[in-house]
């Protein structure tokens, strides 16, 4: 297993590298170009590769960097499945779709949000019905991103958290913190007001690639930052007792982590990009999973998240400056830890969850 030749360390060079093993394997390039650029002027783009018939019944979606900074990990998957064999190509009326940096602007950034500073895992509401609250977030914005990081400040923002959490309980804490809010634009978790330029550019893939007309499409949205170090969870977003859930659980075993049933390492998250493709492809032919790599311990993320957001939103984002370089490094080595055992783990899980996907659309 060669993993350094499947993971890159900047997006430049994860989007250089994906072109070319994609046109070397025989894939049919497309790309959506990011009118923004990255930190170094670089161009970004989220790039498509299609393999196997245009006409297949049966699609196999792989998508990277649906949080920015955790494209490390995706885009490595990705790779590492065109340069194994491409699995899946010699099943009947079977293609494979790879989507690499569905948010560049992050993964060049080493940011988890979008340009727009947005979550793209919780843009994905019908805006239409209004927005979401989350009184927890509210009620603890100033301790989760202080204006100021110095010790005093620091000190009384973490007593007012735990003392949330003593009263609440950790899993209420965990919904405040996590599942999505969208009156803190400078804030964590930020679902925004409107559609993102990455949500709009999921919903141009799902028309251009006809994947409405098929017969069913298997997403796997890779992920990291929560859970044991290496490990993948697959985690089911599809509601209890809907075919998606049961397509899920025959799929992928008692693996599945259900966040709706309180089994997962994740909390119910408003905005899923699920609920994008599923409104585009149609929940009946839709199975999506995100599989989430853990990496290192809850406390470790928060602070590398708190320095991160308080860096674009009341410091000054200089790449030139040590402490920018060092805040975006703490956040990068916490979503993408490098580690040679890490990056192993990684495919050998990901070519895990790929047999249990082909395996299922070839059941249907």
């Amino acid at each position: 297993m060669d993993v350094d030749a499947c993971f890159s360390d900047d997006y430049k060079g994860a989007r250089a590298l994906f072109r070319e093993r994609a046109a070397a394997a025989g894939g049919k390039l497309s790309l959506y170009e990011n009118p923004n650029s990255g930190p170094y002027g670089e161009a970004l783009a989220t790039d498509c590769a299609w393999f196997g018939p245009e006409d297949a019944a049966k699609v196999m979606v792989l998508v990277s960097a649906t949080h920015g900074v955790e494209g490390f990990c995706g885009s490595g998957a990705q790779m590492d499945w065109m340069a194994t064999g491409r699995a899946g190509l010699d099943q009947p009326d079977t293609a494979v779709l790879l989507v690499h940096a569905i948010n560049p602007y992050g993964f060049a950034w080493l940011r988890r949000t979008t340009e727009e500073g947005v979550d793209l895992n919780r843009n994905c509401i019908p805006f239409e019905n209004g927005l979401p609250a989350n009184e927890g977030y509210s009620e603890l914005a100033d301790a989760f991103l202080p204006r100021t990081r110095d010790e005093a400040t620091l000190k009384a923002a973490k007593e007012a958290l735990e003392a949330y959490r003593t009263k609440h309980g950790a899993k209420a804490f965990s919904v405040a913190r996590s599942s999505g809010q969208y009156t803190h634009p400078e804030g964590y978790f930020y679902g925004g007001t409107g559609p993102t330029w990455a949500l709009q550019t999921i919903n141009k893939i799902c028309d251009d690639f006809r994947l409405s007309e098929r017969k069913s499409v298997a997403v796997i949205d890779y992920h990291t930052g929560l859970g044991s170090f290496g490990y993948g969870e697959p985690i089911v977003g599809h509601s209890p007792g809907t075919s998606g859930q049961a397509r899920c659980r025959a799929w992928y075993g008692t693996s599945l982590g259900e966040p709706m049933l309180g089994k997962s390492s994740s909390v119910i998250i408003a905005g899923l990009t699920q609920y994008a493709w599923a409104r585009k492809i149609g929940d009946e032919k839709l199975t999506f999973i995100a599989l989430e790599y853990g990496t290192f311990d809850p406390e470790t993320g928060a602070e590398a998240l708190r320095d991160e957001h308080w860096l674009h939103a009341y410091g000054k984002v200089d790449w030139s400056s040590e402490e920018t370089l060092k805040i975006k490094s703490a956040l990068k080595l916490f979503y993408h830890p490098g580690t040679q055992d890490w990056k192993e783990l990684v495919l050998m899980r990901s070519r895990q969850v790929i047999a249990q996907t082909l395996g299922g659309l070839a059941s249907l």
